[in-house]
């Protein structure tokens, strides 16, 4: 936590400092508590009771001064490099109809949200969604909130800027305000993203809650993004990759808590789990691997040597 305040603090632009403490019981009152009583930007919200980590958010969005011109999210594990709301500012700045700024983000050892065409910084909201839904390429996306900056207009203008109560509801908001807005890109890494096992993020890998979230932001936004001939034949792509990741965990040891998960989501999106279906992605999986069989095995060797889960948003 001080480690992600340090790096907010000295810069060389008015800002605010809005920390919500959700009900923590560790030391992160005391400490955000220090650095307040030492720098009057610094203002503190404590929730009267803990919330679930999208209303926190939301609760932090609605709580941005009424003056303030641009909205940044530094999650309380991450931080961000010395010119990170400098390069970003400057790119909203120079270009008023950019609502969203995203950058390159240093995950752990690995630099993420890569695939953007240098040195566009502007892209249409039309055409980086088009991209995102067609291409389906893991790791080409918006970013994450640490590595994002917003319009404060956008944030002010929205009751629920995250507009529903996913993990991933971040890259909902994206898709939702592109309708209406462009967005700019930094060609350098500008923040930092720590990976343990208690982020969402490696919650979300464990049991793959991404592939749910893309499902329902595909039928969400996609309408909207793409024409109907587009939206139907990717639609059935979406909705089988899905099912042939399910097929493959029939044969993985997956506990009560994956099937309640996905069976509960796949039925809430309209597209419930029933045997045969699960018959038929495991069918069409076999054959698939039978017809490249060296590609079965890099996957295999892949998933048994990696330590920890991928991350992709």
């Amino acid at each position: 936590m001080a480690e992600c305040i340090e790096s907010v603090l000295p810069r060389p632009i008015k800002l605010e400092y809005l920390i919500v403490n959700n009900c923590s019981t560790d030391y992160t009152l005391e400490i955000v508590s220090t650095y307040a009583k030492k720098d009057s930007r610094i203002r503190i919200h404590d929730n009267n009771m803990f919330v679930d980590v999208i209303t926190n958010h939301n609760i932090a969005f609605r709580l941005i001064s009424p003056t303030a011109k641009y909205c940044k999210v530094v999650s309380a594990d991450d931080f961000i490099f010395p010119d990170c709301i400098l390069r970003m500012v400057e790119v909203a700045e120079a270009n008023p109809s950019v609502g969203i700024v995203g950058s390159y983000q240093l995950s752990e050892d690995k630099v993420r949200w890569q695939g953007f065409t240098y040195p566009q910084a502007v892209l249409t909201g039309r055409e980086l969604c088009r991209r995102i839904f067609l291409e389906n390429a893991p790791s080409f996306g918006f970013g994450s909130p640490t590595s994002l900056l917003y319009r404060a207009d956008l944030v002010r203008g929205s009751k629920a800027f995250y507009p529903n109560l996913s993990p991933h509801s971040d890259t909902s908001a994206c898709f939702e305000q592109l309708q209406k807005s462009n967005f700019g890109f930094v060609y350098q890494v500008l923040s930092y993203e720590r990976i343990h096992r208690e982020t969402q993020s490696f919650a979300s890998a464990t049991i793959n809650r991404y592939i749910s979230a893309n499902l329902s932001d595909f039928l969400q936004y996609g309408p909207f993004y793409l024409s109907n001939e587009e939206f139907l034949k990717k639609l059935e792509e979406v909705v089988n990759r899905y099912y042939h990741f399910l097929a493959v965990n029939l044969f993985a040891r997956r506990g009560k808590k994956f099937w309640d998960y996905h069976k509960g989501r796949l039925k809430e999106l309209g597209y419930p789990v029933t045997p045969l279906k699960l018959l038929k992605a495991c069918i069409t999986k076999a054959l698939s691997e039978l017809m490249n069989p060296e590609q079965a095995v890099r996957k295999f060797s892949s998933h048994y040597s990696s330590k920890k889960p991928r991350l992709s948003k």
